[in-house]
């Protein structure tokens, strides 16, 4: 059973076959599908899985905290599962593959007192970006 079926069942959360197909698409490692990438890979288990149903379960999921809600350069959103472990993404600027990446150090201590002009900072989202092997050729 993958990470996230086994806390949307630690939550009581219904898993319903629809339900169940969406997180099971969403299980791995370096996953950031679109919506519409999800309902693709989701009818391949099951057909009858209609989109307004993916798209729903997504906006469940990141309500409940379960899986990010990526946004990268005006592209389509994406879905990461990743949501219980601290990381953060580099991002192919030509294909805008997303890869989770855990960088050393805690960039909320990189953020000098004086930078922060009184906010109680709780979060940081630090967004590396460059070229894919794939995009920089041979």
């Amino acid at each position: 059973m993958s990470d996230l079926l086994e806390r949307l069942r630690g939550r009581g959360w219904r898993l319903t076959a629809q339900r169940r197909v969406v997180a099971e698409v969403l299980d791995g490692d370096h996953v950031h599908y679109t919506a519409d990438e999800v309902h693709a890979l989701a009818t391949e288990r099951l057909p009858e899985i209609s989109r307004a149903t993916v798209y729903n379960t997504l906006g469940e999921l990141v309500s409940l905290g379960e899986v990010i809600e990526v946004s990268t350069d005006g592209r389509a959103k994406r879905y990461d599962p990743n949501a219980h472990h601290a990381h953060q993404h580099l991002v192919c600027a030509s294909c805008g593959t997303i890869r989770d990446v855990h960088p050393s150090g805690d960039p909320l201590a990189d953020l000098p007192a004086e930078e922060r002009f009184g906010f109680a900072v709780s979060t940081v989202e630090v967004t590396y970006r460059g070229l894919c092997p794939a995009c920089t050729g041979p």
